[in-house]
């Protein structure tokens, strides 16, 4: 995968999806558009975190467990 930014698309995207599975317990997601389309959602192994830290120095991953911790009130 390339790291790339988001666009008003892919954020219009994101936003629907979440409304939908984040109430289900799905709080980690990877998704594939292809153009301005959606095909597909991966809810049991959303990849990518790695490359997005080597491409972007972002890491995805700490802010994820971050997220979990403070949830479930760990420090």
């Amino acid at each position: 995968g390339v790291a790339l930014p988001l666009s008003d698309r892919d954020r219009e995207i994101a936003v629907a999806i979440g409304a939908v599975l984040a109430p289900r317990g799905l709080l980690l997601m990877g998704i594939d558009v292809i153009g301005d389309s959606l095909t597909e959602i991966n809810v049991t192994s959303p990849t990518c975190m790695v490359e997005i830290r080597q491409q972007t120095g972002f890491d995805a991953a700490a802010l994820f467990i971050t997220a979990i911790e403070d949830a479930c009130g760990v420090s």
